[in-house]
This record gives C-alpha cells, structure tokens and sequence, in this order.
C-alpha cells in the first residue's frame, strides 16, 4: 500500500478519536445546564400555546373581570406588586428569591383562572 495513503487514514482515524473525546467533554460540560434548558423550552412552550389562545385568554379574563371585579382587582394589585418587586430585584440579589414567589402567584392565578 502507498505510505501516503497509510499516513493520510492513521491522520484520519486520529482526527476521528479526538473529534468523540471532543464530544464527550462536550456533553459532559453541558450536562449541568440541560435542567436549565429543559425549563426555557417548557416557557417557550406555554408562551406558544398562550399566543395560539390569545382570543379564549382574553374571553376569560373579560368573563372574570365582570363576574368577579373583586377578585380581578386583588389579581392585578398583585401582579403591580410583582411587577414593581421584579423591576426593584433587577440590580439586587432578590432576583432569585423573587422568581419562587411569582411562580405561586402565576400557579395561583391560573388556578383561580380555570375554575
């Protein structure tokens, strides 16, 4: 067999090794923030689907603001004061204690949404 061929298929196999080792340290690194990833794609998701039913939302939140302007209302202090913590929290460190509370708020709204 020609050397030349030999040293160009040694190269390749070589090329071959160190392009899975490549992978595998790869996917080893990204394996930490694949949670993370996984909760982006599920808000993107809900975002979809909510933009897909923008006119049923908007029939509900109608239907709940004439049958229950008590309700509503106590719903939207909540969401200023949400908005107003979020906006505080930006250049501090609640952010992250933040985010837990506003996930109850938004599970409780939906909750009081659908029933």
């Amino acid at each position: 067999m020609d050397p030349r061929l030999v040293d160009i298929a040694l190269r390749k196999q070589r090329l071959q090794l160190r392009a899975e080792a490549q992978r595998e340290d790869m996917a080893a690194r990204l394996a930490g923030i694949e949670a993370g990833l996984s909760r982006l794609d599920a808000v993107r998701d809900q975002l979809s689907w909510a933009k897909e039913k923008v006119p049923l939302l908007s029939i509900g939140v109608i239907t709940v603001l004439l049958f229950k302007p008590r309700l509503t209302l106590r719903l939207a202090r909540r969401a200023w004061l949400g908005w107003l913590l979020l906006r505080q929290a930006r250049g501090s460190r609640l952010l992250p204690f933040a985010v837990p509370v506003l996930r109850r708020l938004l599970r409780s709204l939906k909750r009081a949404l659908s029933a």
